[in-house]
């Protein structure tokens, strides 16, 4: 202690230094913390971008077999239309196949 400066002041400014000390830490956890939570938000992105991706894909890949389907149904109508009438079915590719 310096002759003017009593236990007081000392105590005061050892208070206002570990004060400052405290906030500084705070302040780069803060701030570590900011930079945690834009690396996850930035992966929750990247994840949800792969997952509609894949959704995009397997919808791609429903509509081809809804029209496979569909094409199929259309062949076998009319190939039923036919025997039920008595008639030959019409050639068709898919016929010619089987």
């Amino acid at each position: 202690m310096s002759g003017g400066e009593s236990a007081l002041d000392l105590a005061a400014r050892r208070l206002e230094q570990a004060v400052h000390v405290l906030e500084q830490r705070l302040a780069q956890r803060l701030k570590t913390a900011g930079e945690d939570a834009g690396g996850l938000f930035d992966q929750d992105r990247a994840n949800l971008a792969a997952q509609l991706d894949e959704a995009r894909a397997r919808e791609r890949e429903l509509e081809a077999a809804g029209a496979e389907a569909s094409a199929a149904l259309g062949r076998a109508i009319v190939e039923i239309r036919a025997a039920l009438n008595g008639a030959a079915p019409p050639p068709s590719s898919a016929s010619a196949e089987h």
